[in-house]
């Protein structure tokens, strides 16, 4: 190995990038390094969507290796997306590589928003991304997304996704009217999800954000057993009620095998639009509490704001409509560190493997 480019290996193996929260050779990220004389080529291929995040982290690389004297580096910086493992006794979709949940233990903590905006960032981020709205009961993502009116069928048997924002969505919402309350049993709500998920036409999807509803019940329970999850997000609010209940949560995936991403701690603080008053109405720190108790990590903290609600109300997620607002990174921060966090997992090889049948003959 020539001297420039072990040079080269020892500097990256000191920097921490912040969404895999490691150094890239130990995330196996480093493909290649090419060295012609005083010149270096490093070629890293990430395991997550990098289209607004390259100029940053090649702007950071420069400056790790800023000390080697004349030596001239470039970096090629792409990104491979591939399908992670899921629970046993669950089968993976052949048009999806990951399904990513986004639970709370209960309602009104902002889940589904954190969804539609999440969803976004990673589109956002060069990743195909659908959504699934598995909150039969309560389905608000035809609104938030503005996806409303029926899926088309071509065969009469499978419904395309309805398209917004670049994202492929379904929900019951699309089936029903807006007010028509869903008046069933757990069965045939679990029946009527597994149907929607396995029904729909995905199209060669990254990632299949699926909005669970809210709880840790027997609905919940059965759906995350019966979908392939390739990882979780926890959405909670500081206050102490809500992470008692995101607690139930995250121990709840536990029990199904399906590994937590971390945690979301959305209505962090409020800053008043007037004076700039920061005040934590819901408390403080409870997010970055629960992480370090159950050793997961704190994703990142959302503001109370009044743009945020008003987005999705009107089908106007901040995050497609204001995309370099400081909300909008946020954001997309969040979504970086679950996408890494997911990259680390290991792979799902289960579609290389045929498929035995055995005929009478």
């Amino acid at each position: 190995m020539e001297q420039l480019e072990q040079d080269i290996r020892d500097r990256l193996a000191g920097d921490v990038d912040p969404y895999l929260g490691c150094d890239l050779a130990s995330a196996g990220a480093i493909r290649e390094i090419t060295v012609a004389g005083r010149s270096a080529t490093v070629a890293i291929e990430l395991g997550f969507p990098v289209d607004r995040y390259r100029d940053e982290l090649v702007a950071r690389l420069q400056g790790v290796l800023g000390g080697l004297g004349d030596a001239e580096i470039t970096f090629e910086i792409t990104a491979r997306i591939l399908a992670r493992e899921v629970q046993k006794g669950t089968k993976p979709l052949p048009e999806v590589r990951n399904i990513i949940a986004v639970a709370s233990g209960k309602g009104g903590v902002g889940k589904s928003t954190t969804a539609a905006n999440l969803a976004i960032a990673l589109q956002q981020e060069g990743a195909r991304v659908g959504v699934l709205d598995a909150d039969i009961y309560g389905p608000s993502q035809t609104r938030m997304l503005a996806t409303q009116g029926r899926p088309e069928s071509r065969d009469g048997k499978s419904m395309e996704p309805r398209v917004s924002y670049q994202l492929q969505t379904m929900s019951i919402g699309n089936l029903i009217e807006e007010d028509t309350p869903m008046i069933w049993r757990g069965p045939m709500v679990t029946g009527a999800l597994e149907q929607l998920l396995n029904d729909t036409n995905w199209h060669d999807l990254d990632y299949l954000i699926v909005d669970l509803p809210p709880g840790t019940g027997d609905i919940q329970l059965t759906l995350c057993q019966r979908i392939p999850v390739s990882g979780a997000i926890i959405v909670t609010t500081p206050q102490d009620i809500a992470l008692l209940d995101a607690r139930k949560g995250l121990k709840m995936f536990e029990k199904v095998n399906v590994p937590v991403l971390g945690i979301v701690e959305n209505m962090s603080v409020h800053i008043c639009s007037n004076c700039g008053h920061a005040e934590h109405i819901f408390g403080s720190g409870g997010g970055e509490s629960m992480a370090k108790q159950y050793g997961v990590d704190l994703l990142g903290a959302l503001p109370l704001d009044i743009s945020i609600r008003e987005g999705v109300d009107s089908g106007r997620p901040t995050v497609a409509i204001e995309p370099e607002s400081r909300i909008a990174q946020m954001y997309r921060e969040i979504a970086r560190s679950a996408a890494a966090r997911l990259a680390l997992r290991a792979r799902d090889f289960s579609a290389r493997f045929p498929k035995i049948v055995i005929q009478n003959t």
